[in-house]
């Protein structure tokens, strides 16, 4: 494992044949640095020689982007046949995973229509992958791993990073690759963004309009709300609506809605999609708590408090009931401990949306484990 963004070219082979009979270039993306690993080199020595080129860990690791990255790849293949291994758009460390889709973006345009590229699936804490080439490495391969490992990424065993470190789980006995069109590279990347920017890089990047079990959660979500507070009964307030998947499915039951999402790109697609059955509002919660001018019957915040909200915002909130929705784990570790000393909530109900499930992602190339919803209505107390 690197701390630098790289990528590798070698001259194109049978699937499966090691490399170690062909010339390498090793691409160091963040520093254009290129290495040239000769032909014959063991896979010890080739280790080796990257060795010095190993830094500890730091954010500002960069792509170059995919102009910069064109002309390092043209430059290293030399107008020769060649083949390019790059990081997963999907990657969690979101430098390698950059640096994967500019790479493959860069690959595309070269002269000649470029190297075919081959992505690594590396460590993939959330999606388990399908991929098109596995090499299983013997003992020897695995003991110049380890020994690369613990001779030149020392740093690595010892970060308190979750992202970074390295455990049993991130050093693979198999190395597993696959090739990627433009579009699925991209929502792979979308996918692994949370809330960086980089979420709303393609249009439903959690693929609601797609998905059985998002279906389940959004229907079952807006039955839960109707029961407790049906049409006609007050303006809902729903944070964080991103393109709108909940906030169509109300308004065609006829409430009223005032959808908040502060992402730009979301929020056109939101406006774009609802059209006049809902308002639609730039605020996150932070600024609807601190200026409380949209009050409403209720405030929905639907699958939205993962990324550490305070949750006293929720006492400055014009409504006095709040539905809440989050996976179970998440419940358990922020609601539950925070509401048992809210001096102002009380838990009106408790409600299981939708069970946990597997499903595939990015027409087939990934799966992972949805880890179902369940819904908490809050209730101001007035105390």
């Amino acid at each position: 494992m690197l701390t630098t963004t790289g990528s590798a070219l070698t001259a194109p082979g049978p699937a499966g044949q090691r490399d170690e009979g062909r010339e390498v270039h090793a691409l160091i993306g963040d520093t254009a640095e290129h290495l040239v690993l000769p032909a014959g080199l063991p896979v010890a020595e080739r280790l080796a020689a990257l060795a010095g080129h190993i830094r500890p860990v730091h954010e500002s690791a960069a792509s170059p982007g995919p102009q910069a990255l064109a002309a390092l790849i043209e430059a290293a293949a030399q107008g020769a046949p060649a083949r390019l291994w790059t990081h997963s758009p999907a990657d969690t460390r979101r430098s390698r995973g950059r640096l994967g889709r500019d790479a493959a973006a860069a690959a595309a345009v070269a002269p000649g229509g470029g190297p075919p590229v081959l992505h690594a699936v590396g460590h993939s804490p959330y999606l388990q992958f399908i991929s098109d080439l596995d090499r299983p490495l013997d003992r020897a391969e695995v003991g110049a791993k380890l020994a690369f490992v613990n001779r030149h990424c020392g740093h690595l065993l010892r970060t308190d990073s979750a992202e970074y470190v390295v455990r049993t789980g991130r050093v693979h006995a198999t190395e597993r690759f696959f090739s990627a069109g433009p579009e699925e590279r991209e929502r792979l990347f979308a996918l692994l963004a949370s809330l960086d920017e980089d979420a709303a890089s393609v249009p439903d990047p959690w693929e609601f309009a797609t998905s059985a079990y998002e279906a389940e959660r959004l229907d079952t979500t807006v039955a839960w709300i109707a029961g407790h507070c049906p049409p006609g009964s007050g303006p809902l307030v729903e944070v964080g609506a991103c393109e709108g998947a909940l906030t169509a499915r109300l308004a065609e039951k006829g409430f009223t809605v005032h959808a908040t999402e502060p992402n730009p790109a979301f929020r056109r697609r939101l406006t774009d999609r609802v059209g006049d059955t809902a308002r639609v509002h730039p605020q996150p919660l932070e600024e609807l708590a601190a200026r409380p001018e949209l009050p409403g019957a209720a405030y929905l915040l639907i699958e939205m408090l993962y990324y550490g909200q305070d949750l006293a915002l929720l006492d400055r909130l014009p409504a006095d009931l709040v539905f809440v929705a989050l996976e179970p784990e998440t419940l358990a570790a922020r609601l539950t401990p925070w509401l048992e000393s809210a001096p102002h909530w009380e838990k009106a109900d408790e409600t299981p949306l939708v069970a946990p499930a597997l499903e595939s992602v990015c027409g087939g190339r990934a799966y992972l484990s949805k880890r179902g919803s369940v819904g908490v209505l809050l209730r101001r107390t007035g105390v």
